[in-house]
């Protein structure tokens, strides 16, 4: 996602030369240009969109239509600090490619990300047009809108890397002069094994590494140039060479270690924004009489006794892996309420699930298909622990209240999160073999260690105590967003 800063003065007249001709700012305004990108339909950058919005910048949101139709409205009160614009995802030359309607990740296979990344980065041209008609003072974006490091440079403007990733993510793959050079970046990690240890500049005690078995496809999927001509590696180095600043979606209360390493690798400000943790009193739109069954079934339960099971709509199990997860939950014998969207091989809901499994575990689970109001099943209080791929935004939501965390991490970044949050104590990782499989009595190991099992005890209790981190609101809208404003008003300086 892009988001573009503009800066006018209240007792000056600040002159800015663009494309050869001088242009006078408005006094007194400051207005950021966010551009979403296309891994969730931009939903962090709105929360960092509105967050700015309610410290007084004006925002225009930038995204593709279906991409703003399904995002939460806009509050009432930011109305005149914030919009929504829209750009038409531009075509490919073969339409047939993406399927129709295709704006985000979540509505494309796998196989098909590299040509939703080629056609998100077609929105390079209309972009850098608006950018120059509204003549910003900072453009921030993620990696994936690596385009975004030309646009500024084409105005002389400030450029931000905005990473969602967790700190020791980013710091994983972060050396000097190895960050900055996407040939030498592949010489620091020359093959799938080089990944699988903590990195040797890495100056304190860590399990952040890829096992053997996701190194193979993350390394693959790191350096491999795709359709869009460009690998993920060369995107992250681009915009890490070309940035003033790095800000992140962490904060020093829970990555301090990696956020003050990261800083000094870089050589460069490294700004945690907070977690932008979403807001527990705000109520989902809609309703469904399955909601009201589901509320009725938590209020029965014991306090912090139910297991909440939700894999997301990215991570696509096969029959085996998703069966396995069932009978395992089964063997724990743990409460538990799982959010199960239909998978790709099965023919119908029913075919999602092993065989009588519905009736077996009838009264001690529930299994909701489709959609669920996953923010307000989690602030349930007879909620206690999560059974999750170990995504870092789902991570923070979920420590937000209090949760102890049972990781089974699948895709991208998450097996690093997984080793991340177990070495705060705040998880346990589900066994694995050297191939990555697991088994139903993992599961159920490792779930009875996160919600029953006296040695659990002080994994429940940190659990607790992240929650005051998290789920503060005051820290992270207050004194992080706060910082990265006053960074923002004052030009980049550090001297705020």
């Amino acid at each position: 996602m892009t988001r573009v800063l503009e800066k006018k003065t209240r007792h000056s007249t600040r002159w800015r030369r663009v494309l050869g001709s001088e242009t006078r700012h408005r006094p007194s305004e400051w207005s950021v240009r966010m551009v979403a990108g296309s891994d969730s339909g931009g939903l962090v950058g709105l929360r960092l969109s509105i967050a700015l919005a309610k410290s007084g910048i004006h925002v225009s949101f930038v995204s593709t239509p279906r991409n703003i139709q399904r995002l939460p409205k806009l509050p009432p009160s930011l109305a005149t600090l914030m919009k929504f614009v829209e750009f038409p995802l531009p075509t490919l030359d073969n339409n047939d490619i993406l399927p129709e309607g295709a704006e985000a990740s979540v509505d494309v296979p796998a196989d098909k990300l590299e040509y939703l990344k080629l056609a998100y980065d077609r929105l390079q041209y209309p972009i850098n047009q608006f950018v120059a008609e509204q003549l910003p003072d900072w453009i921030i974006a993620d990696f994936s809108a690596h385009w975004a490091v030309e646009i500024a440079q084409n105005y002389n403007v400030g450029f931000i890397y905005f990473a969602v990733f967790s700190a020791a993510t980013v710091v994983l793959f972060g050396k000097p002069p190895n960050y900055f050079f996407v040939g030498d970046q592949k010489q620091a990690w020359p093959s799938p094994e080089s990944l699988t240890s903590p990195p040797e500049w890495l100056s304190f005690p860590s399990s952040v590494a890829f096992r053997g078995y996701e190194a193979v496809w993350a390394h693959a999927g790191a350096y491999t140039e795709d359709a869009s001509g460009i690998s993920d590696a060369a995107r992250f180095t681009k915009v890490l060479r070309a940035c003033k600043a790095l800000a992140i979606r962490s904060c020093r209360e829970f990555e301090g270690e990696f956020l003050s390493l990261q800083e000094k690798l870089m050589g460069k400000p490294v700004i945690p924004i907070g977690l932008l943790p979403p807001k527990r009193h705000e109520e989902t739109e809609g309703n469904d009489s399955s909601w009201k069954t589901i509320f009725e079934w938590l209020d029965k339960q014991e306090p912090k006794s139910v297991l909440f099971v939700g894999f997301g709509s990215e991570c696509q199990l096969s029959k085996e892996q998703l069966y396995e997860i069932a009978y395992g939950l089964q063997l724990s014998q743990v409460p538990f309420l799982w959010a199960l969207r239909k998978p790709f091989w099965a023919i119908d809901d029913e075919d999602s699930l092993p065989s009588g499994f519905i009736d077996t575990t009838s009264g001690k689970g529930m299994v909701c298909m489709g959609w669920a109001p996953q923010k307000e099943i989690l602030a349930h209080p007879s909620v206690g622990g999560s059974l999750f791929h170990s995504g870092w935004g789902s991570a923070i939501e979920m420590l937000q209240f209090g949760h102890c965390l049972v990781v089974l991490p699948f895709i991208f970044d998450q097996p690093l999160n997984a080793r991340l949050l177990v070495d705060k104590g705040v998880a346990v990782e589900v066994e694995r073999g050297e191939d990555g499989s697991f088994s139903r009595d993992g599961i159920a190991k490792a779930v009875e260690m996160a919600m029953v099992l006296e040695e659990g005890d002080k994994l429940r209790t940190r659990a607790r105590e992240a929650a005051a981190i998290f789920g503060d609101e005051n820290l992270h809208q207050v004194n992080y967003i706060g910082h990265f404003v006053k960074y923002l008003k004052h030009g980049g300086s550090n001297e705020i």
